[in-house]
């Protein structure tokens, strides 16, 4: 494996934690506010970054570490689905279905962000992020072999 593979998939992971890190501590935050049918401009605030870092780490998940991880196993880049399907192979999720139901709450947040379903996209956002975190958590530590490695 050569030491560019595992630098790219050090910076994918650290490039993770952070993100999952700074989701985690708005999550927190809108937890305290909680879902209700309408919003102050401030819990708006609170929410509206909550599912910016949600699509943010969502992405960086799929689109880099999976591949980064893809890589470092001499794995051909293939479709987001050949990844997730690696993914359970690996333990990483428990079924490809996971990352598929992560990734299409993260393109309704890109793509059909409307006021009168703020409620019920910010309830899903809500439900989803503990399992966001704990699959980076495998992911973290399933990458940790090769960034030993790689030391």
């Amino acid at each position: 494996m050569s030491s560019l593979t595992i630098d790219v998939l050090r910076e994918n992971i650290n490039a993770l934690g952070e993100s999952v890190k700074a989701l985690k501590n708005v999550y927190d935050k809108c937890m305290l506010i909680g879902i209700k049918e309408a919003y102050s401009d401030e819990e708006l605030i609170y929410l509206e970054a909550l599912t910016a870092r949600y699509a943010r780490t969502t992405d960086l998940l799929i689109h880099k570490t999976l591949r980064s991880l893809d890589a470092a196993e001499y794995m051909t880049l293939g479709s987001v689905i050949d990844s997730a399907n690696r993914a359970e192979k690996r333990g990483i999720v428990d079924s490809a279905d996971q990352l598929r139901t992560l990734k299409d709450l993260r393109n309704e947040i890109s793509h059909e962000y409307i006021g009168s379903k703020c409620a019920e996209l910010f309830r899903q956002v809500i439900s989803l992020v503990p399992l966001l975190s704990s699959i980076i958590d495998r992911t973290i530590i399933y990458a940790s072999k090769y960034l030993k490695k790689g030391i």
